[in-house]
Parts: structure tokens; sequence; C-alpha cells
């Protein structure tokens, strides 16, 4: 799509003015974005328009398609924010920068970087929503053009999604973009899965659809009976949501239900009810297979009637009936509700008490020590699998799961969580670790005199929500006594490791440790490990980082100095017996001395010596052909005496050849031979002709003649061996 048809587009619910806007922030990028490229070889600016054409189909207001066309000119290019400020105003800057990653700060690591940048992002979404909603529709667009990427980047921007991204667009309701993107996270993470399920469900495709067209016949004649006018359709499994349903309930394919769907949408809520008794009229309802999300709706906003009847041909089939604003925010959730009014960032309608968790994601990153407690804490409550359970007058509070009554008490108010005394489930009184399921009735009990939470309640509470709460009060009501506990347990924990307190335990050397966990006091600090949000271990860990450092220094100094020495000790050994390799100069010391490699002298064999140009003294068997004639006047000057060294161990290369009778496992036989005379072979090789006649070529390293002759012996016993000779070369 180009800027023509995106304002085309847009059009239909946007003014002249604003399409003007639009029209000026897209030429502005274009200019910015101006030479670059995507790896798929396309100009980047189709990638802001791709995203701009994803807001404007969920029709966004025109700030949120100007900051989707902008949001990549700081962080790819020279623009900076001030002038995205000065140009299209503050709004649209504030939303350009919380869509910006850190890229010019260093971090230690990738993870540190990246939950940074979760942290700028959820921060920025917290004062402006529409932060996120253009976030998920660049990550939407990122994931169709995901076949440019490496492998590698695949996966990894794949299960990022999953992880991160897909669990808000269903926080935020926006089923239209979630499910679209686990189809395709799901596509570069398990293919094999993936394309099995899309086969599989190609296989009945023709038999579904003229099923599914019954159905909707035979509805519509009961809806138009009973003067109802509706929108009837099949719905579409997502791909993803089948995976999940069999291997989270181990199923096969044809045990998934909802596989034949049916979505009819009506205008009124009447007409829901009225809908809902014209199915359950019509074929026999699943029971426990009806839910009733009108009247209690989930928490990002879904409403609708489900329910799963044994239709036509006794098959499972499940029908969502609901109305036409309902569709609408199933497909696009906080997305439905934009009625922006100037200098306001929220929706109107009643909207912000349904969004609260944002709140709580700000306050969470307020409470949060680092990034990288922040975004596991966004997991843990905000990402994770929910139950719902109510109050005792009706209210629904939402919870992750494995939550237990404490989670529930602090979710209501700081205060019952600091005052509670038990719990009861369903009217049953039931330990504060009992784990809540959905649909629970939890009432919590209190006392005006209860003195405050147990420190065991920081590992009994699931929610992080909670166990910060429970950290603020340890904090603020028993700062003295946390501040003693905090510093015994530093110094217990000092002992343990084997250090001198007092050494380290100074005044100036505990300010500094402080300082690098951003404590004003070291007071602070030691209240912090007191009341655990945070470990002695970690404050022991900076606070001999000196002394560990030096220890390493004084440890690499010294075990340089012994490699030096033996260095020395080596290099001298090997002055020394480098000049003699077994053999000796007869009246010269100190002279370099070789072995000729044509005849490869043993201790033992007769040996002479002949002197090189520049290489030292070679040494050859007396027979070696090699030797130059002493009638010979200038090479025969060089021929000298050498003799063998008693005592010295050492291991000397010979080549050996065996000729013999070629059959099956003969080359083994041979090897082992060798082997059982515990002899080292260096190479082997080995070629056999028509006649059967195999030749095998060894150099084995030996002691001396006797050792040779010893293995030469042991071959020469091997079935089908004629010959072993010793090669010299020519």
């Amino acid at each position: 799509m180009g800027i023509e048809q995106l304002l085309e587009k847009a059009s239909g619910y946007l003014k002249e003015s604003d399409l003007t806007k639009i029209r000026e922030a897209y030429e502005f990028a274009d200019q910015a974005h101006y030479g670059q490229v995507r790896k798929s070889g396309e100009p980047y600016i189709l990638h802001p328009l791709a995203v701009a054409e994803i807001l404007v189909g969920m029709q966004m207001d025109t700030t949120s398609i100007i900051a989707a066309l902008l949001h990549d000119v700081v962080e790819d290019t020279t623009v900076s924010l001030e002038t995205v400020h000065e140009k299209f105003g503050p709004t649209c800057a504030m939303i350009v920068d919380g869509l910006t990653k850190l890229e010019k700060i260093k971090f230690k690591s990738k993870v540190e970087q990246q939950n940074e940048n979760y942290r700028k992002m959820f921060v920025a979404m917290a004062q402006d929503i529409r932060v996120i909603l253009i976030k998920l529709a660049d990550r939407l667009h990122n994931m169709r053009t995901l076949k440019h990427q490496s492998e590698e980047a695949q996966r990894r921007i794949a299960d990022e999604t999953l992880e991160i991204f897909c669990p808000i667009a269903h926080r935020l309701g926006i089923s239209a973009i979630k499910w679209e993107m686990e189809d395709i996270a799901l596509r570069y993470l398990n293919p094999q899965q993936y394309y099995r399920i899309v086969n599989l469900m190609q296989k009945k495709r023709a038999e579904r659809e003229q099923y599914i067209n019954d159905v909707i016949h035979t509805v519509q004649e009961k809806l138009h009976e009973m003067g109802i006018d509706g929108d009837i359709s099949g719905r579409p499994k997502h791909i993803y949501s089948i995976y999940k349903k069999m291997t989270a309930r181990a199923k096969q394919f044809n045990e998934i239900y909802d596989l034949l769907a049916l979505r009819i949408i009506v205008d009124n809520i009447k007409d829901c009810y009225a809908t809902l008794g014209i199915i359950h009229t019509l074929w026999k309802p699943m029971p426990g297979r009806f839910k009733d999300y009108i009247a209690m709706p989930k928490p990002n906003m879904y409403q609708s009637l489900h329910t799963t009847v044994i239709g036509p041909k006794g098959e499972p089939l499940e029908v969502q009936i609901r109305t036409f604003d309902m569709h609408r925010t199933s497909e696009f959730g906080v997305a439905a509700h934009w009625a922006y009014k100037e200098g306001t960032s929220m929706p109107s309608g009643g909207y912000e008490d349904k969004m609260q968790f944002i709140r709580e994601i700000l306050e969470l990153q307020n409470e949060a020590q680092d990034a990288s407690e922040f975004v596991e804490s966004l997991k843990m409550d905000f990402f994770a699998d929910l139950v719902f359970v109510f109050t005792p007058k009706g209210e629904v509070i939402e919870l992750p799961a494995g939550s237990v009554p404490l989670d529930f008490a602090y979710r209501i108010h700081t205060e019952v969580g600091n005052r509670t005394i038990g719990a009861k489930v369903n009217g049953r009184i039931v330990p504060l670790d009992h784990k809540l399921k959905t649909g629970d009735i939890v009432e919590i009990l209190t006392s005006k005199h209860s003195y405050g939470p147990s420190q065991d309640w920081v590992k009994i509470a699931q929610s992080s929500h909670a166990r910060t709460k429970i950290r603020q009060w340890f904090k603020k009501e028993r700062r003295e006594e946390n501040v003693v506990k905090g510093r015994e347990a530093i110094e217990r924990e000092l002992k343990r490791l084997g250090y001198e307190t007092s050494a380290l335990m100074k005044e100036e050397e505990l300010l500094e440790v402080a300082g690098k966990f951003n404590f004003h006091e070291v007071e602070d600090m030691f209240s912090a490990v007191g009341f655990g949000g945070i470990t002695a271990a970690q404050i022991v860990t900076r606070l001999t980082e000196k002394v560990r450092k030096e220890a390493e220094e004084a440890q690499q100094q010294a075990m340089q100095l012994t490699s030096e020495v033996r260095e020395v000790k080596a290099a001298d050994k090997e002055r020394k017996s480098r000049p003699t390799n077994g053999v000796r100069v007869k009246g010269v010391d100190n002279l370099l001395v070789r072995f000729a490699r044509c005849c490869n002298p043993v201790p033992g064999d007769d040996i002479i010596g002949y002197i090189t140009r520049g290489r030292g003294v070679s040494v050859h068997r007396s027979d070696c052909t090699n030797i130059p004639s002493a009638e010979c006047e200038d090479e025969g000057n060089r021929v000298i005496e050498v003799e063998w060294v008693e005592d010295v161990e050492a291991n000397y290369s010979v080549e050996i050849e065996i000729t013999g009778h070629d059959r099956l496992g003969m080359l083994n036989e041979v090897l082992k031979a060798v082997s059982e005379s515990k002899t080292t072979i260096s190479a082997v090789s080995g070629r056999s002709d028509k006649n059967k006649m195999v030749v095998i070529h060894m150099t084995i390293l030996i002691r001396n003649i006797d050792h040779l002759h010893s293995v030469v012996e042991k071959i020469k016993r091997v079935k089908d061996v004629y010959s072993v000779q010793r090669i010299m070369q020519t």
C-alpha cells in the first residue's frame, strides 16, 4: 500500500485536515529514510507505511498514524527528537521517544539492554497507551516479513513475540493482532507441527465448509422466524490455538471440539440471549461448555456468549453470539474504544477503570530494583495465565495462576493484606498458601490488632505485587530492626567466605558499595538486606571486589613468574639435549644433529655422519646409498665419525613394508600385532592388486634395533604375511 491508498482508506473516518497532517508526516519520514533499505531489499519507508496501514485498519486517531510513520526516524536516522517535537508536537514526540530503543547507551549485555528497552516502552505505555498499540503494529509487520531474517533471528524474534507481545495484545483485547502473531511465530518455532495442522485442516476443508453452510442456513431461517436480524459466519480456528490445545491437553486433532465454529452477530444484548435460546432449541448443548462473557466480561473487555452443542451429524459445534460493538471490541480491544479529546491520553467511556493493570505496571516499575526484575515481574503478574475469583460482593478479581489468598488480599488493598489473619474460600477456612481456582469466592479475615505481615509471607505470596507490598511494610515499619539484621547478615557472609570483617566493614567502603546499589545511606542498604529487598551475598560481592581483584592480580603475577621459570628450565634442558638426539659427534661437542629420512637410523645400527651446508650433522646408516663416496674429494671431506650415546630414552621413526596375501581382517591383525608390542604407529597405508597381493607401508616409533627386530618378528607371525622389511629411500 502506498501513501495514496493509505489516505484513501483513512478518509473513511478522518477529516481532510487530518489527512493533510498524515501526508506531511509521510513526506518527512520518506526524506529521513531516503536511501535506506530493509533486509528484503525494499525501501525502508514501506515498513512505517505498513505499520500505519495496520493502525488505519483499527481506525486509530491521527496522532497514532503520524507517530507510526515517524516511529523509526529518531532511532535509525539523523533526525532528533527535538525536531519531531517542533514539527509534530509534544504528544507525537513522546510516543516516538517511547518507541525508540536505547541504542547509544552501553550495557553489560544484550539481555540488560533488551530489558531496559522493555521498561522504557512500558513506562511510556502507562503514560499513553498508543505507544504499545503502535509497537504491536510494528511487531506484526516485522513478523509478516520474518522470512528475510536469518534462521537464528527468526527463532529469537518469534520466541520474544510469544513471550512478550502476544500476552500484551491479549491483555489489551486486540485478538486480530494476537492471533496472527501467534500463528506466524509457531510457523518459525515449530514448522513441522504448524504445517501438519494446516494439512489436517485442509483435508476436510470442503466438507467442513459445506457443513457450516448448512448450519448457517438452518439458523438464519430460525432467526428470521423470531424477527432477529443477524450476521452469521463460520469462525476460522487459529492454528496456534489448536496447537496449544493439542500439546497442553495431550489431545489429538480430531478431539478438538471447536474446529467447527459459528459466529452470530446481532444488534443488541436482548437478541444475544434470544439467539442462545434458539441454538439450544435446535441442538442439545454439551454440559459444562457454556460461558457468559456478556454478564461477566473478561478483563480485556471481551464480551460474548459461548456455547458448544451437538450439531447435525452428531459433531460438536461451538457457537459465539455477540453484538456488533462487542465484535469490534473482540477484534481491536482498547483501540475499539478510541474517542480522543484534546489534551487527554486515554479513551473515554469508563475505560480507565478497565485498564487498571496499566497503572499497576507503572507502580511496578517504580518499585523494581532494576530492569531485569521489572520484566520478570511483568511476566509473572501480567503475562502469565490468569485465574478469576470473586469477592463476597460478587466483584471479579483477576490474579496470576497459582495465586493464594495473600495475593488476593493485597490486590484488594495494601492495608487488607497487612492486617490479614486468615482466609475463607467458598465459605471454608483455608491456609494462606491455598491455591485459588477460577470461580472461587474469597473472603479475607482481618484484625485491627494485627501487627503486620510475617517474614514468611514473601515466600508464600505468588505475585510480585503482593511480595513488593510485604517488603515495603518491613522496610517502613521495622527499619531499626532491619538495619541490625542486615549488618549481621553481611558480617556472617563475610566470615563464611573467610574475610576479616573489621577490614572490610569500614564506613567509606560501605558508603561506596551503597552508592553502587543506589542507596543514599549505609543504613538504607543494611535495612534493604534486613527486609529481603537485596541479599547479603550481593553486597559482599561488591564489598570484596577490590580484595578479590588484588588477590587475582597477585595470583596472576605468581603464575607468570612460575611460567617464566619453567620456560627457562625447559629452554636450558632443550639446549643441553638438542645437540645429541642420542648421537655424539666424535671429538666435537654441542653440534646440531639430525637423522636422515632416507634411512632413518636407530640405536644399534652402524652409523656415520655427514656435515651438511647450514643444517648441522646429518646421521645416516653406514650402508645408506646417499652417503657420498670418500673418493669424491669435496664431499668425502664432509663425512665424519659419530656414535650412539648410551642410556638415552628416545623414540625413532622407522618405515617398514609388509607384503602378503590380501584377505578380510588382515590389516587389523597386523595392527594388533604392532600394538601388542607396545609400539606407537604414526602412519599406515596400504594397497592391493588384482592378484590379491597386498602391500602395507607403516611408520613406527621404536627405541633401538632390538625393539625393531621384535616388532618385525611379531608381524611375520601373522597369517598370510610373506615378508617384512625396513624401507631405505634413495
